[in-house]
């Protein structure tokens, strides 16, 4: 996973609250096991359906998603920020979300960043009115900046930390590769092994 620091971009506002995970990548879309391919799946039924606002010309191109309240919801499924991120998002701006949702995007390398509903109203209307409006997610400084405006939020330090230095859950248990092979060295050859 490549270390996520800042981000710079503009945004796709999708106006709606409770936005489960059967919405974001459908379930007959879930036979790979990769976490790429995903993305021409996002959102498929209201693609389909005509009109959707992320297909929208002015929208083409942004990495930045700002939706509503309760984003995630529903199932656990990992496909969801697989098929957000690529899709070319870097990161979403909502009031909340599921909870299973935001750390599987933190695994996945896709800064969720809870701000208060005022302020995602405001960067909804901005990315409506001036979609070439351009907005800095910083997770080191934990702010977002638009133009005139300097938004603080809040995440978990260890998600925090393990994006900006770009390690998912492999790297972490990769870091500590010599101790568990002295460990296997130590343990007994009776005991029963996981091989």
């Amino acid at each position: 996973m490549e270390p996520v620091v800042r981000i710079r971009g503009r945004m796709a506002p999708l106006d709606r609250a409770d936005v489960d995970t059967d919405q974001i990548v459908p379930k007959q879309f879930l036979k790979r096991i990769e976490r790429t391919g995903y993305g021409p799946f996002l959102f498929y039924d209201w693609r389909a359906a005509g009109d959707f606002v992320l297909d929208r010309p002015e929208h083409a191109g942004a990495s930045i998603l700002v939706t509503g309240a309760n984003f995630g919801c529903g199932s656990s499924r990992e496909h969801a920020p697989w098929a957000i991120r690529d899709a070319g998002y870097r990161a979403i701006i909502a009031p909340s979300f599921a909870d299973i949702f935001r750390g599987n995007c933190y695994k996945t390398g896709l800064l969720a960043v809870t701000l208060p509903e005022s302020q995602v109203r405001h960067l909804i209307d901005l990315a409506s009115e001036d979609p070439s409006a351009e907005i800095t997610v910083d997770l080191e400084a934990r702010e977002v900046r638009s133009e005139g405006v300097a938004y603080r939020f809040d995440i978990d330090p260890f998600a925090r930390d393990c994006m900006l230095r770009g390690l998912d859950n492999i790297a972490l248990v990769e870091r500590h590769a010599p101790d568990i092979d002295a460990f296997e060295t130590r343990r007994p050859a009776w005991l029963p092994a996981a091989r």
